[in-house]
């Protein structure tokens, strides 16, 4: 039998929970379908048991490590950037460092003002009041009166920068260089009956405890007592269409059986690669080159904020590696455009607590820091570890239509289903501000007193912020979605999630993807009524 919803949402991760949220208050018959499944507490081994080493297997950023029956492959040889997401309830929120900046107003307008990138048919005072209730929701730790986010207010208690923050933030100030406590969806505090972090385990290795502010932590619980159906490792694998219409969706449930549903609108929020996959894979006579495609934009204009690493070593015991791992400080002191400068936009450093031991000895052992087998290795490994200090540079990425994403029928999964290919290269403006920023580290951590420093980039596996492949926009021949995130060829078919930011910023997204799910889902209650009609009588 075809289960009947209002709304069917297409993932559960950060803007499919916040969104399901949303509508779910509203009085609607709502079901989010997720491919993959919980992770449970015992899933999870601790730090002091080995648990770093679920960095390799269980818990890795690459589902072609993870392996689970509802991954599908990802071919990024064609990358200096892998992509890395994660298939689960709360999506890549479970494994993501938790720093949670917004976008400044200029990311909106990036044409406009710098000639470069696209302007977004929405402002920074369209999504402001989505911020400050997802703000609410999650939990923020940080510091007011930062001079980039003036209205930023009601924040938790910041993450202690410790001894590694405050030595950095030393040399910021020497440099009259911007810095501020990092912004992170961490429970400082006891909040919303969540418990404080007790900072033993990296956020990027995931949370049992309840403490980070991933989405299965937040939107979930609410969402599941005002009534959401969810539905766990059930994955979707065409979205069936008539004329401008989606009529049903076919899936392949728990027991690996084929079956379909029906609702009154549908929502993608399955991640920048998951949604344009199934919008191809969704293809019929109708639709020759995919649904939503009549601009011929579809998994085009893949941005994934090409990463900068800065290693300084110093004498002194930091303490570096502990703490939440994503969240000690930022600063965005080269983040808008210069005259100055041989690029446009720029780049926010963010300061990282320093790695665990195994990742941090196979990291020195592969730069031939350390040699196995040595009769000092221990030695040499403790005069390193913890006496480091560890920066990024997410730089800015600009919409180009030659980085596309595109389906791989070479590399089906188990349900026959294929993978996807990424065709993604780095712009000269991209080259140029890593360049500027990986200078600029250095120079930073030797103000702050590093013996030697070590700096390299574009990171090969950081490629977490995947945006751009279902652009927003106001024109149809130039955008798969409307500013309201309803698609321009088909009347009930939305998307909320990452894939249709016109620009990137150059900060983590998963706050604005928050705030954008909300806003596309108060305006599917508000703009797009109509299609609930007849519901319940009305």
């Amino acid at each position: 039998m075809t289960e009947k919803y209002d709304v069917i949402i297409i993932g559960g991760g950060a803007s499919g929970l916040a969104s399901a949220w949303h509508l779910v208050n509203s009085g609607l018959k709502v079901a989010c379908f997720e491919q993959g499944d919980f992770l449970n507490k015992e899933d999870f081994i601790s730090i002091e048991e080995g648990g770093e080493l679920q960095r390799y297997s269980s818990l890795s950023y690459d589902p072609n490590v993870r392996k689970n029956d509802f991954e599908y492959n990802i071919d990024s040889s064609n990358s200096p950037i892998n992509i890395a997401n994660f298939n689960g309830v709360g999506g890549s929120t479970v494994l993501y460092s938790a720093q949670y900046p917004r976008f400044h107003e200029s990311d909106f307008s990036t044409y406009s003002l710098d000639g470069v990138g696209a302007d977004w048919p929405i402002s920074y005072s369209d999504l402001k009041k989505y911020y400050e209730l997802d703000q609410e929701l999650t939990g923020v730790a940080g510091v007011e009166g930062d001079p980039f986010y003036k209205d930023i207010k009601n924040l938790l208690p910041p993450v202690p920068l410790a001894p590694m923050g405050k030595k950095i933030a030393g040399a910021f100030e020497s440099l009259g260089w911007h810095w501020w406590p990092a912004y992170s969806a961490i429970a400082t505090v006891p909040y919303d009956g969540r418990p404080s972090d007790n900072y033993s385990r990296p956020s990027n290795i995931g949370d049992f405890s309840g403490s980070k502010g991933s989405s299965n932590h937040t939107y979930l619980p609410k969402a599941i007592k005002k009534g959401l159906i969810l539905k766990t490792n059930c994955i979707v694998i065409k979205l069936e269409s008539g004329l401008n219409k989606i009529k049903k969706v076919h899936f392949i449930d728990a027991n690996g059986s084929s079956q379909s549903a029906i609702s009154r609108v549908y929502i993608l929020a399955a991640s920048g690669i998951g949604t344009p996959r199934l919008l191809l894979n969704s293809s019929n006579d109708l639709y020759s080159n995919g649904l939503a495609n009549s601009s011929g934009l579809l998994g085009k204009n893949l941005m994934l904020h090409p990463l900068g690493y800065v290693e300084g070593y110093f004498k002194d015991n930091l303490y570096s590696n502990i703490g939440p791992q994503g969240c000690c400080l930022l600063s965005q002191e080269f983040y808008e455009t210069r005259a100055e400068h041989d690029f446009k936009r720029g780049y926010t450093f963010q300061v990282l607590r320093g790695p665990l031991p195994v990742e941090s000895s196979l990291s020195l052992i592969a730069r031939k820091k350390l040699k196995l087998g040595s009769k000092t290795f221990i030695d040499d490994f403790l005069s390193i570890y913890n006496h480091t200090a560890h920066m990024t540079i997410i730089t800015e990425d600009f919409p180009e239509a030659s980085n596309k994403i595109e389906l791989d029928w070479s590399k089906k999964n188990k349900f026959n289903q294929p993978g996807i290919s990424i065709n993604y290269q780095l712009s000269h403006n991209s080259k140029r501000m890593l360049s500027h920023g990986l200078t600029s580290g250095r120079r930073l951590l030797k103000e702050a007193g590093a013996y030697k420093t070590f700096a390299f980039g574009p990171v090969r596996s950081t490629g977490w912020h995947i945006m751009g492949t279902c652009k927003m926009g106001e024109d149809p021949k130039d955008s798969i979605v409307n500013k309201f995130g309803k698609c321009h060829d088909i009347e009930n078919l939305f998307i909320v999630d990452s894939s249709i930011f016109p620009s990137s910023s150059g900060v983590n997204p998963a706050s604005t993807i928050h705030a954008l799910s909300l806003y596309i889902s108060d305006n599917i209650l508000k703009r797009y009524s109509y299609l609930f009609e007849n519901i319940n009588g009305k």
